[in-house]
């Protein structure tokens, strides 16, 4: 059975992610293409948990304390579901992923980058997206976006200076340059997020097809 491929979309508060990939996940689903969908933290009952702590509870979490979570939970994502799934040859789209870290715990919190990526090497156990789809988006529509569905969690929350940069961290890493220093986060294409959801998807499904040729019509085949 041929591997199946892992897409990850990536972008700051409110820039549609989870909209764009509930419509991803539905075309491949139409097109009877196996896959699997998860978000970040989460998608395992101990990444749930751990969501909850960085996302839905009042206590202060140290920046360290912080980061040390969000991997955790994607080393449990990555080793009882990620691996599993593409080995099945099922196709693994995933909210968040190795940008998010970079983005907000080293440019948004300050934390080391080098301690952050070994980290994250011990997470993955050298796993690479195929394609991540960054989706750019300017700070403020995000958070009014983000704002205007209710109940901010504690990330939403942080001041603007910490959303500004962590939009100008994602800003960079759409360069070629901060790519070939990173091979570990795989081909990034960054993705005007302003307009209609129907404007972004055709945008996303053209940058799809260019970077993988049938993922969005042909089931994976040994």
């Amino acid at each position: 059975m041929a591997r199946g491929r892992l897409v990850v979309f990536e972008g700051g508060e409110g820039a549609g992610k989870s909209t764009q990939l509930r419509r991803l996940a539905a075309s491949l689903g139409d097109a009877g293409i196996a896959h699997r969908l998860f978000r970040e933290p989460g998608g395992t009952p101990a990444g749930d948990r751990i969501r909850d702590l960085l996302l839905h509870r009042s206590e202060p979490l140290a920046p360290r304390t912080e980061a040390a979570l969000f991997i955790a939970s994607r080393a449990q994502l990555v080793a009882a579901e990620v691996v599993p799934a593409l080995a099945r040859g099922e196709h693994v789209l995933l909210d968040r992923f190795l940008l998010s870290t970079y983005a907000y715990q080293v440019h948004g919190r300050g934390l080391p980058e080098a301690e952050v990526c070994s980290a994250n090497r011990m997470a993955t156990a050298g796993l690479v997206p195929d394609l991540t789809l960054l989706l750019s988006l300017p700070p403020s529509e995000g958070l009014s976006r983000a704002g205007a569905r209710g109940g901010a969690d504690r990330i939403e929350r942080a001041d603007a200076a910490f959303h500004e940069r962590v939009a100008s961290a994602f800003r960079h890493f759409s360069a070629s340059a901060w790519q070939q220093q990173h091979p570990e986060c795989g081909v990034i294409v960054a993705i005007d997020a302003v307009g209609s959801e129907g404007d972004v998807e055709t945008r996303l499904r053209d940058a799809i097809t260019a970077q993988l040729p049938g993922f969005l019509t042909e089931p994976v085949r040994a």
